[in-house]
């Protein structure tokens, strides 16, 4: 597992910093509306303690290496408006996952291609990534084109793969090389 050490990172419009209990209420606010949870792989919480039990686990991932998940802050206001998380490392092979969600009413405002950029970045330069990976439900067309506003490639589909809402979901994947990047 890479070395996790605390960052911050800025764009011209948001602050990437990593999540902590002070972000508890926000990350419930993103991931209790129905609208963001829609292509999500669970359903929308219901509960302010699973925002508590979610940041418990990204602080247990920091400590054990195992991932990262910047809260994604509007500079102006301070206002956490969702997240985005560099988690699965796979060392030997210098790869990871990405995630990432937003408040539905920030989107088409760019805030989440501008977030990833900024992580991805930190992703190979700052954790020397080769690859980074993403899978997201096909109908969820968005967030395909964000992926590939930032260079991901379409590497394969995998048919009803998750069982969310009463349903199974399939699940297009996406890879980002380093040299794609460069």
């Amino acid at each position: 597992m890479p070395e996790l050490k605390p960052v911050t990172l800025t764009t011209e419009r948001l602050e990437l910093r990593w999540m902590d209990e002070r972000d508890i209420e926000g990350h419930y606010a993103v991931f209790s509306d129905p609208v963001v949870a829609r292509y999500w792989s669970s359903e929308p919480w219901t509960d302010i303690e699973q925002a508590r039990q979610g940041i418990a686990a990204t602080m247990a991932a920091y400590a054990d290496g195992s991932g990262v998940r910047f809260g994604i802050v509007l500079r102006e206001s301070g206002e956490l408006i969702g997240n985005v998380s560099l988690h699965h490392f796979f060392e030997q092979n210098r790869r990871c996952d990405i995630g990432y969600a937003l408040a539905s009413k920030h989107w088409g405002q760019g805030y989440a291609t501008e977030a990833l950029r900024v992580a991805i970045r930190y992703g190979f330069d700052a954790l020397n990534l080769n690859r980074i990976e993403a899978d997201i439900d096909p109908r969820n067309v968005g967030s395909g084109r964000v992926l590939e506003k930032v260079g991901f490639r379409k590497e394969g589909y995998m048919p009803e793969r998750w069982f969310v809402f009463g349903e199974f979901a399939d699940t297009v994947n996406y890879g980002l090389l380093r040299r794609y990047w460069d």
